[in-house]
């Protein structure tokens, strides 16, 4: 954006509807961040917005159509404001605006901008555009939008909270045939160094405890640093740990592939490191990992599971899962359930393939039919279920410290997250939040646990 980008008029209002992934509660984060120097503040209430903007998801089944029968409602809202009114803007970020953008403007003529996930730090200059008319920017722009976008200020980040997620890298060049983010988000890019260790620093100095790195692909990070040197994500979350005030460092997504010696020792060495890594296999069968073009083994993503917990005994797993991928037999899905039974963990995600198109997927034969996918997936979740609800009746009795976040749903109550990302409900007052407090661990309920903070002379209160 250039520096004589004209100013939008002040005292307007953004509303912003997030679907899907972390990377995409950042990127509506970043946007916000983007148009605040142009006047606009976020606001909960779609009624009083002056733009509404949905930053769109393509992984889930039907997306599209979800993301055009809510532009409809917009629609219908927008046109029951009042006559001589302020016109609301209607825009379409994310996924399914790049893959779909030509299509969006013809099926949705109330929407008046269409842009990618790769234009975002545009939003102000595409904005003014479409005060006279309609906008579509799905391109993949040469500069690197995380160097045009203002960083937030200190009051704004600390009003997010203690834990934020930071985008270390986008896209993906591994091409799965099930997958359309090669296409929606383009080639894997990595932020340079320095670039995210400031971005780190300032989280930090406005009190952020905990920071999520994410990435399409985030452990085949290879930021450059100072010296033109490429650092991988193990290096970089060395020096990330040893930022004043980072006491927790998470990542996601990654890949098997890219699950190399330096990030496993980095497990091993660091505190900071929490030992919970989301690690998809999407099958057990080496015959569906091949028609997904996934480059690994069954037995080499067992060899590595074997590798990380070398490193870090403690480790808990969570990995995700498709079932019904074309010419998947009764063999390979049994496959798929005895590599979970065997590997254990502690959550997954499980879904029905469904096609994405312009993926090879969607055009390969030997499709499977929905109510054998749907009873695939029955008897994978249930395995899945019951294994995470025996990994949190594990940690009864155990002592363990939690991040306190947040007040509680009842009175009296905070609530908080484990080192495994579990939800830790305790009996205590908000003063703690922003503590880091070793409880000990009393119950569970069908998707958290109780716990209770334990003083310094080791008595549970």
């Amino acid at each position: 954006m250039s520096d004589n980008q004209p100013n939008l008029p002040n005292a307007k209002k953004v509303f912003i509807k997030t679907y899907g992934c972390q990377m995409n509660v950042y990127d509506s984060d970043r946007m916000t961040d983007a148009l605040a120097p142009h006047g606009y503040t976020p606001t909960s209430e779609m009624g009083e917005a002056d733009l509404v903007l949905l930053n769109t998801c393509h992984i889930r089944e039907k997306a599209a159509e979800k993301v055009y029968s809510e532009l409809g409602r917009i629609r219908d809202f927008r046109n029951e404001r009042e006559p001589g009114a302020k016109k609301m803007l209607i825009g379409v970020a994310g996924c399914v605006a790049q893959a779909e953008g030509e299509e969006i403007m013809a099926r949705a003529p109330a929407v008046d901008l269409v842009f990618g996930p790769q234009s975002y730090h545009r939003l102000p200059e595409l904005l003014t555009k479409a005060q006279t008319g309609r906008v579509i920017d799905t391109d993949f722009p040469e500069e690197d939008k995380f160097a045009h976008l203002p960083a937030p200020k200190k009051e704004v980040t600390i009003s997010r909270g203690l834990t934020a997620f930071l985008t270390v890298q986008e896209g993906c060049d591994k091409f799965c045939s099930f997958c359309v983010v090669p296409y929606t988000r383009g080639a894997e890019v990595s932020r340079p160094v320095a670039q995210v260790l400031a971005e780190a620093r300032g989280l930090a100095d406005a009190g952020v405890r905990e920071i999520t790195l994410l990435g399409q692909n985030v452990n085949a990070y290879h930021g450059l640093d100072g010296n033109g040197v490429s650092v991988s994500l193990g290096a970089l979350c060395y020096m990330l740990a040893e930022i004043e005030g980072i006491e927790r460092i998470r990542y996601t997504t990654s890949h098997p592939r890219d699950m190399d010696d330096e990030l496993i020792a980095a497990h091993r060495d660091l505190p900071e490191l929490m030992p919970y890594l989301h690690l998809p296999v999407q099958s057990g069968s080496d015959t569906i990992l091949k028609a997904m073009n996934r480059r690994h083994t069954a037995a080499e993503y067992y060899e590595i599971i074997d590798r990380i917990r070398a490193a870090r005994p403690d480790m808990a797993l969570s990995g995700d899962f498709i079932v019904g991928f074309p010419g998947e037999t009764d063999a390979d899905f049994a496959a798929t359930v005895e590599m979970v039974q065997k590997i254990g963990y502690a959550s997954a995600f499980s879904f029905k393939y469904s096609t994405r198109p312009g993926t090879p997927g969607a055009q390969m034969d030997n499709q499977i039919e929905e109510h054998v996918k749907a009873e695939r997936l029955e008897i994978l979740q249930a395995e899945i279920t019951r294994q995470s609800q025996a990994f949190n009746a594990g940690c009864v009795g155990v002592t363990m410290p939690v991040l306190i976040e947040k007040p509680g749903r009842n009175s009296g109550q905070v609530a908080g997250r484990s080192p495994y990302l579990q939800a830790v409900h305790i009996s205590a007052d908000k003063s703690l939040i922003g503590q880091i407090l070793p409880v000990e661990i009393i119950g569970q309920a069908k998707n958290s646990l109780e716990g209770r903070i334990v003083t310094a002379n080791g008595l549970a209160v």
